[in-house]
């Protein structure tokens, strides 16, 4: 039997063999990329080729591809673990061809890996081909069946519709009909009973795709139309974990060397047996598809957030946790546990996982005892609920708070309704639902992008000339407009541009597109399907004039300082805290750099002094910038250049060199250290567990912010009549105002006691009501000391009430009482609200004390007769 690593290695020793490059998988989690999050298919990396935004450097290709499905249009998430075969994190075998082979090579070849290589029983295999769209103009895939009948016979060859059977990259853009092989794993007994044909996509677990054969040969154009693609493509997409269960006999997923490990492992640290109990079964296929996802989202770089890839990370980690908190009876950590065992059997494949262990191990830890404390404040809240639904008599908890529990603590829906179930109570799922739908609405409605096709005014591609020059000559290639959140604007590609996209952290340029007869702001920058888009609120008046693109300099200077700066500080820090420490993420823009970096303990200011002392004298060495724009990587990587996990490098490489400091990096710098001027880190700080984060400034923004500090200290000095020693004079100063504190809140207690004996000694007594009363011009925190000094005096049957104005002459209010009149029905709360309408005003508080202000100071008498009148009525 074959184990799931010589499966994926056959896989590309095959398609080698077919003259394909392989290539490695990128990662699963985008940067780059604004129209997605995660790798949710294997043609991802390939966007910009399969747009022709890209020449193909090899028309053939084929590799394993760490894949993430759970948002948008491809979304599995809910499925996950109630199946065999549903996966969050998945690995896709993939071969494509650019303008190559087309639909006959494609056919017989994955008729030939399967059946020829891996003897897959033939009898088993059914393929489906596009029944056509007759209300689109398009016709059944008859060339595609054609190449099937000689290998499968005509009951084994399916019509599909357009949903299965007709790919698209989305609502506009390449697409084509798809063929996609499906295998039927039942037993002999149970096929000869039941066509396989008949359960072919009819969600059979036994009956399952394994393969879809894509034929890109339509561009959907925004209007719904399609057009022919100059270049046809082939992209192919094979689950991994699925064929694995064909050729392993298995009749699940999770019964394959891919996921028995880490079910064994959670067997072992829960105490429960898989294979007795569905529901368990279920959580623990949950939380092994899971920790997968978790564990190499991290690897590249993606930890858990509260938004965008962050928090789908954060919902799947929170989803495992549930499970083995509901099902697994687990209350503490317990998923950080199985990283060992996930490294044991995918590290020799991915050896990004087995090189952040710590890191992984670490935030997964955090995240759960995290998610742990919420889901024991939100059942806390929960019961609240049941109990205040009780004394109503009510048996229903309001769908809206369900869905405040959910939205605002994170508490799962399911978890609420099985508590509620097992207290006797349901849930307003109704209600539930429309709130529900009203959050998607608002998210959909802040994320809506309408754009019209592009509209091409020459041909070729994008030459970025940045590295070199600030202004070029160009002319206008394609342009479209964009509308979002209600406001236009247009996307501009070059045919030659010094505009660095966004990328890597650093924002990009703005400058101005220039003509002989107008000047057209261009107010970012950015990456799109492999092409830079410029971002202008207007277009020309002549889109196919020439035209010179000018950046704005100052802000690209500012922005190189801040972006050498953060690779002397790169290597600065790992030299003062140790080689475990790597880049996580940075942003780099003309006001300031934010740079992420491993390290599990907080930078103490010593360390981050010496880590700014080194990189700073890295600056004044005035090193000149060494740079390798066409690099082979293995050169790369031999001359020091460190390659970070989560980024997708191709053969060639950019290295950019300052001394010590070699990094793989496609963005701008300086030509040279000295011209950064000076670097100082302003904040150090944790953003998860095991990662911490350091802002700072350079060049002239940390000149005026020293110029401002400076500032500070002179006007201080001055203060401190220019004492010698600032900081032993304000030290002092400060201990002498404390004192003067002391003495003054002395003091202020000491009136407030005179002020309450004497208000105590003319106290009048109204029916057995031992009455305490004053007014005129009051501190209100004096008041308030009088009255709860009146009280503490008063063991029984006192009142007290106040009718002041403060120094700014506003009205205030005060009534309170000893707790015995509170038991026989007073409440200073009514009464002091019901007097605050005679200053225009309100207020409340608790039975025994109440507050009211207001507006007119005029009323005051009328309010403190109507405080009066309500005591000794």
């Amino acid at each position: 039997m074959l184990t799931a690593k010589e499966i994926r290695e056959s896989f590309k020793e095959f398609f080698r063999s077919k003259g394909h490059h392989i290539v490695p998988s990128a990662p699963m989690v985008i940067k780059d990329d604004p129209t997605l999050m995660f790798t949710n298919a294997g043609m991802n990396q390939f966007k910009d080729i399969i747009l022709g935004n890209k020449a193909a450097k090899y028309q053939r290709v084929a590799d394993s591809q760490k894949c993430l499905r759970v948002s948008g249009k491809h979304n599995d998430l809910e499925e996950v673990g109630m199946d065999t075969y549903h996966h969050t994190m998945f690995e896709m075998l993939g071969n494509w061809s650019f303008g190559d082979y087309f639909k006959q090579e494609a056919i017989d070849w994955a008729w030939e890996y399967l059946v020829d290589v891996l003897k897959l029983d033939p009898a088993r295999l059914y393929a489906t081909v596009f029944e056509g769209a007759p209300d689109e103009g398009l016709s059944r895939d008859d060339e595609a069946a054609g190449y099937w009948e000689k290998h499968l016979p005509a009951s084994h060859i399916i019509n599909g519709n357009k949903h299965d059977n007709f790919w698209e990259m989305g609502d506009t853009g390449p697409c084509g009909p798809c063929s996609e092989i499906h295998i039927d794993l039942r037993s002999d007994e149970e096929r000869a009973q039941t066509d396989g044909a008949s359960l072919v996509n009819k969600d059979n677990p036994l009956v399952i795709e394994i393969w879809n054969l894509v034929f890109m040969q339509f561009n959907r154009k925004a209007d719904g139309s399609l057009e022919s693609l100059p270049a046809k493509v082939i992209d192919t997409g094979m689950g991994f974990e699925r064929l694995c269960m064909a050729l392993q006999g298995k009749k699940s997923n999770y019964d394959t060397d891919v996921f028995t490990p880490l079910i064994s492992r959670i067997a072992q640290l829960s105490g429960k047996e898989y294979g007795k109990d569905v529901k368990i079964d279920v959580a623990m296929r949950v939380i092994a598809d899971h920790v997968r996802t978790i564990a190499f989202s991290i690897a590249d770089s993606q930890l858990p957030g509260n938004a965008k890839a962050g928090y789908v990370i954060r919902r799947i980690l929170r989803r495992a946790v549930r499970y083995a908190y509901t099902f697994l009876d687990q209350k503490q950590a317990f998923m950080y546990k199985l990283v060992n065992t996930l490294i044991d059997s995918m590290g020799e494949a991915y050896p990004e996982i087995a090189a952040q262990r710590e890191l992984i191990m670490k935030v997964i830890k955090e995240e759960e005892d995290s998610f742990l404390r919420t889901l024991d404040k939100g059942i806390a809240i929960l019961d609240e609920a049941i109990k205040n639904a009780r004394k109503q008599g009510k048996n229903e908890i309001s769908g809206k708070e369900a869905f405040v529990l959910y939205d605002t603590y994170g508490f799962p829906l399911d978890l609420t309704e099985l508590i509620l179930k097992e207290n006797g109570m349901t849930l307003d799922k109704k209600e539930f639902d429309v709130e529900m739908e009203a959050q998607k609405t608002r998210a959909r409605n802040a994320a809506a992008v309408e754009a019209t096709d592009w509209v091409t005014v020459s041909e070729g591609e994008t030459e970025f000339v940045g590295y070199d020059v600030t202004s070029a000559p160009t002319r206008i290639l394609r342009y479209r407009k964009v509308t979002q959140k209600n406001k236009e604007f247009y996307q501009i590609v070059l045919s030659t541009t010094p505009f660095y996209a966004e990328m890597g952290g650093q924002v990009g340029d703005s400058g101005w597109l220039e003509s002989a007869d107008e000047k057209i702001e261009i107010y970012d920058t950015k990456r799109e399907n492999g092409q830079a888009v410029h971002l202008s609120k207007k277009l020309p008046a002549n889109v196919e004039a020439e035209f010179t693109a000018r950046i704005n300099e100052a802000n690209r200077r500012a922005t190189e300082c801040n972006h050498t700066a953060t690779h002397l500080l790169h290597a600065a820090l790992r030299e003062v805290l140790g080689s475990h420490v790597e880049q996580k993420g940075s942003y780099v823009s003309p006001g300031m750099l934010r740079f992420d970096f491993s390290h599990f303990q907080k930078v103490t200011p010593e360390e981050l002094r010496k880590a700014e002392r080194i990189a700073n004298a890295n600056v004044r060495k005035a090193i000149a910038l060494d740079e390798h724009r066409h690099m082979p990587i293995a050169e790369a990587l031999e001359m020091g250049a460190m390659a970070l996990f989560g980024e997708k490098y191709g053969e060639e490489v950019r290295v950019v060199r300052y001394g010590d400091s070699v990094e793989l990096c496609g963005g701008t710098h300086v030509p040279n250290t000295g011209n950064i001027g000076m670097i100082r880190i302003i904040s150090e700080s944790s953003i998860a567990a095991g990662i911490r984060r350091i802002e700072a400034v350079t060049g002239d923004v940390a000149e005026d912010m020293i110029d401002q500090l400076s500032d500070n200290m002179r006007e201080v000095g001055e203060l401190l009549h220019n004492a010698p020693d600032v900081l032993q004079a304000l030290r002092k100063s400060i201990e002498e105002n404390a004192e003067l504190r002391k003495q003054a809140e002395e003091y202020f207690q000491e009136r407030i006691r005179n002020l309450t004996a004497d208000a105590i000694a003319k106290a009048e007594t109204v029916n057995d009501i031992r009455l305490v009363s004053i007014t005129g011009v009051r501190m209100p925190d004096v008041v308030k000391g009088i009255a709860f000094g009146v009280r503490q005096q008063s063991p029984e049957k006192t009142a007290f009430i106040a009718a002041t104005v403060d120094m700014g002459g506003k009205p205030l209010l005060t009534v309170a009482f000893t707790d015995d009149l509170v038991k026989e029905g007073l409440n200073a709360s009514a009464i002091v609200r019901e007097a605050a309408k005679a200053i225009k005003g309100g207020g409340g508080g608790q039975p025994g004390f109440a507050q009211a202000g207001g507006k007119d100071k005029d009323g005051i008498a009328q309010a403190f007769q109507a405080m009066h009148q309500a005591i000794c009525k």
